[in-house]
């Protein structure tokens, strides 16, 4: 799997996102992405309460620990680096999470406009 550059929606270095706990589909801590990911794990979403309780309705639950995946379970305040799509979902509900615009991979921008990811960043 060949990394693609490593550059944010504003056109800039990408940052890290998280290391506790450790994310990314290279769980390298950055949402770093390739053509492998499926799922462009590029959004770096700061996870509230809300979101988790969404996630986990539509059937995606990041909130329960999963040991045998080494999978911690996230809580609200985390970061994560979030499917482009769940998120553009979750802002279509209406409960969207926050999000650092310097660690979100420019990748993502085939998905969500980044309209919609600066309506929702972090200040």
């Amino acid at each position: 799997m060949e990394k693609l550059q490593s550059i944010n929606v504003l056109g800039s270095a990408l940052v890290a996102c998280s290391m506790d706990p450790m994310t990314g589909f290279f769980r390298n801590g950055a949402c770093d992405t390739c053509s492998e990911d499926r799922g462009s794990h590029t959004v770096c979403a700061v996870m509230t309460a809300e979101f988790l309780a969404y996630s986990k309705y539509v059937g995606n639950d990041l909130s329960t620990s999963r040991p045998e995946f080494g999978f911690v379970g996230l809580t609200p305040g985390d970061q994560w680096c979030l499917c482009a799509a769940r998120f553009l979902q979750a802002h279509d509900e209406g409960c969207a999470p926050k999000v650092n615009l310097d660690a979100t991979h420019e990748r993502a921008l085939d998905i969500v406009p980044l309209a919609v990811l600066k309506e929702h960043a972090e200040q």
